[in-house]
Parts: C-alpha cells; structure tokens; sequence
C-alpha cells in the first residue's frame, strides 16, 4: 500500500481552479495531471505488490511478455519495441533478472551479433505468483467496474492510435467482453 495524502482537498481541482483564474479553464491539463497522479499511485501500488517476488512492474512485464512468445526467448530489441521502452532500459531490466535467475541470455541464432533473453523455468513461476498477486488486487483498479475499465482502455487507445503507436483498430473486430 502507498502512502496516501489525506489531504483536505483535490490538489488537483485546487490547481486547475488557479489554471482557470490565470489562463482559462483547461480539461485537458485537468486530465493529464490526474493520470499522472494515478500513474504515481499505480506503480506504487503495483510494485509493493511485486515486491515480495523481487519484482518491480517493468521487470514483471519483461517476464510476462517472455511467457507470452512461443520459445520463451525474444531478441532484446524486440522485448523494448513490445514493451515501448528505451534499449537501455531493457538491457537494465534483462540484466537485473538474471542475477535474480528468472532469464538467461543466449546467442540469438538468427543474428550472429544479437542476443536473446529467454526465461527460465523460476522465472515462469515467479512470473505465476505474481500475476496471482496482482489478479488479487486487481492491478490496483478494484474501484472500477469491468465496464469502466474496458471504456478506460478504449480511451487510451484513441490516445495512442492518435500518437501514431499503432492504426486503429477495424471497427468489430476485436470483441474484447
């Protein structure tokens, strides 16, 4: 659990209240300063849970996506353009779960220069224990309902086809609930 702030009111309505007296009212920075916050809270909330594991979230998700690939090995390139995250940062994240012993790295037999990280056979069951932890906190959204979740997602997904991360999706044909 993360520490709360208890505080007597929205600093985040406090702030867009000064925003609207010094340049006008704007939902937009209303908006991104609270997901930002909720950013915040999540990862807090996400890697207290993860941290019995030995886990923080981005490793968890490094070790998610490996399970998800059908030999259980990835080029390192391929785990940071999956995860949208900097090469730098994967190479820290690859190394630090192999001191840990959840993945090895190997040869990348299709590239005589590159590696693959595979996981191993702790870090699928760490990888278990920990997906349970955070189904039972339900990623730290239990005060969603499944509705407003899936309306959550489909929001930040505008967001990100706008971004250019990917195209939109086809109209129906991703029935997701």
């Amino acid at each position: 659990m993360g520490n709360p702030l208890n505080l007597p009111f929205d600093p985040i309505e406090r702030a867009h209240d000064n925003w609207t007296h010094r340049w006008g009212a704007s939902p937009a920075m209303a908006a991104v300063t609270s997901v930002m916050r909720a950013q915040q809270i999540l990862i807090g909330e996400l890697d207290g849970a993860l941290k019995p594991f030995g886990l923080t979230f981005a490793r968890y998700e490094a070790l998610v996506l490996l399970t998800f690939s059908s030999t259980g090995a990835l080029p390192l390139g391929k785990i940071g353009e999956r995860l949208m995250v900097h090469p730098t940062s994967v190479t820290n994240t690859i190394d630090r779960l192999e001191g840990q012993g959840f993945v090895r790295r190997l040869p990348n037999p299709s590239d005589g220069r590159g590696v693959l990280a595979e996981i191993t056979d702790t870090g699928r069951e760490v990888t278990e224990q920990a997906t349970q932890a955070l189904l039972g906190m339900e990623f730290g959204l239990s005060c969603y309902s499944d509705d407003e979740l899936w309306r959550m997602h489909e929001m930040f997904t505008r967001l990100r086809v706008d971004f250019g991360d990917f195209p939109a999706p086809v109209a129906g044909s991703a029935e997701r609930h």
